[in-house]
């Protein structure tokens, strides 16, 4: 039996007009992902003709020099504005307090020198922190205080501040301090300032998370069995909102040129805040977890990889996002330029 409907009467406004085929979906889209919203994250490593597998991150790799351009070159073909390098430290040259990131001669600078050479267009993100480089896989030095030990504050944005400016000279165009010590910002643009380095862009890890969905970039990086404790005394607490809003704020009034969220999905409520509130270039960091838990799902046959790659990615503009770093960079950038 068939049920009648007045014509013309029932319902006037159709919402389903707009999506009935693709090209009106596509006209009508509110946001758009495209290959100049990404960043790619890279693990770099010490040696000679060997790329090793992140056993938590299926299909990332960990490279060495010598292999470097050849993996990034599929990067700079597509059109990817920007790639982030990350270094894995030999367990040998780590120690308490992370002296190996004051070297101008260790990885990070050595590999930003070989990529600005051989793609002078590609801007190079580089990580400044001392968890690569520090036995005990923190983002600072630890100093005994009555309380215990404790990670300081401004020791280790001594640190950090050479480490920043050893980058720029090498070739880094964006210093990302993902250490989440107070007043870093400040203390790293002054300095680059003072080299004459005011062109070098600061993106600041601002609102940076204690976060449980790190593990795999500790696995790649190395970090992650030296760890002593946790970071809960530097980076935020996941249950605040108003803070990172605070942090923000702070890190733009020392000079910051971009801001970050991390992790990604599961803060995309900072993400439009923070966006709503500066309205300034504001960046995501979709997670080594993240990435992990996809991928898990793809290979256990849960989820379509390309839908499920492109959705999330979406997901980070739709907040408010003009950037994201992932691993998904250059499958996403495939899609994206197949159309």
């Amino acid at each position: 039996m068939s049920i009648a409907t007045p014509t013309g009467s029932f319902p006037n406004t159709r919402m389903r007009r707009n999506r009935r085929d693709a090209w009106t979906r596509r006209l009508v889209a509110e946001n758009a992902l495209s290959v100049d919203d990404l960043i790619w994250p890279i693990f770099i490593r010490e040696g000679s003709g060997q790329t090793t597998d992140v056993g938590s991150m299926p299909g990332v790799v960990r490279v060495t020099l010598d292999r470097l351009a050849g993996h990034v070159e599929k990067a700079a073909a597509l059109g990817i504005p920007a790639i982030a390098l990350f270094p894995m430290t030999p367990p040998e040259i780590k120690n308490a307090e992370g002296t190996e990131a004051l070297n101008p001669e260790n990885l990070m600078c050595r590999a930003a020198r070989l990529l600005k050479r051989e793609f002078p267009e590609l801007g190079l993100v580089g990580d400044v922190a001392l968890d690569p480089y520090t036995d005990h896989g923190h983002d600072g030095v630890i100093r005994d205080t009555r309380a215990g030990e404790y990670v300081h504050n401004d020791d280790s944005v001594g640190i950090l501040v050479t480490q920043a400016v050893n980058q720029a000279e090498a070739g880094i165009d964006v210093i990302a301090p993902s250490d989440m010590m107070d007043g870093r910002i400040g203390a790293i643009r002054a300095a680059l300032d003072a080299k004459g380095l005011i062109d070098t862009r600061i993106m600041s890890y601002a609102a940076k998370y204690a976060s449980a969905f790190y593990g795999p970039f500790r696995d790649a990086v190395g970090s992650g069995r030296a760890l002593r404790g946790d970071k809960k005394t530097y980076q935020m607490d996941p249950a605040n909102t108003d803070e990172a809003l605070r942090e923000v704020a702070l890190d733009l009034a020392e000079g910051a040129d971009m801001v970050m969220v991390k992790p990604g999905m599961p803060y995309l409520d900072i993400v439009r805040r923070v966006k709503d509130r500066f309205g300034v270039p504001t960046f995501a960091y979709q997670v080594s977890g993240e990435y992990a838990m996809i991928m898990a799902a793809v290979n256990n046959g849960w989820l379509e990889h390309d839908r499920a790659m492109l959705e999330s990615l979406l997901g980070f503009k739709r907040a408010g996002a003009n950037g994201v770093l992932t691993y998904f960079a250059v499958e996403a950038a495939q899609l994206l330029r197949a159309g």
